[in-house]
């Protein structure tokens, strides 16, 4: 995936960076600060969610045929269990179905003393670039 193409997207706009990518584990970062904050000064949920969905996506393209197939979200529920007013926040994404139409996720965001801020599971879709 092209790092450009990612800067002009939420992922730039969010200052969301993905740091690890295999088969079995996908990792993002994400800065708690004035872009990712509810009104309130504190880590706001749809970053949260944002982030979960982002690294599902970008764990689900790196397993399918890159050439004629994209990743899309099917449906994401998320937890949200602690607040957080500024710093990093880390995506964990592992895999619980890999399927040829669909992948589901799990992931776990934390805080840099890998305190669980939100739990999040992803389903994607797995679709032909030309329908």
């Amino acid at each position: 995936m092209e790092l450009k193409r990612m800067e002009d997207t939420m992922m730039g706009a969010l200052g969301i960076e993905i740091i690890e990518l295999s088969a079995e584990r996908a990792v993002a970062t994400m800065p708690v600060h004035a872009a990712t904050h509810q009104p309130f000064g504190l880590l706001h949920g749809g970053a949260s969610v944002a982030l979960a969905e982002t690294i599902a996506s970008v764990a689900t393209w790196n397993l399918v045929d890159q050439e004629n197939e994209l990743a899309v979200g099917l449906e994401i529920n998320a937890n949200h269990l602690r607040g957080k007013k500024d710093g990093i926040v880390t995506a964990i994404a592992t895999p619980l179905h890999k399927g040829r139409t669909t992948m589901v996720w799990d992931i776990k965001i934390v805080d840099e003393e890998e305190n669980l801020i939100c739990i999040s599971r992803c389903t994607m879709a797995i679709v032909k670039k030309n329908r």
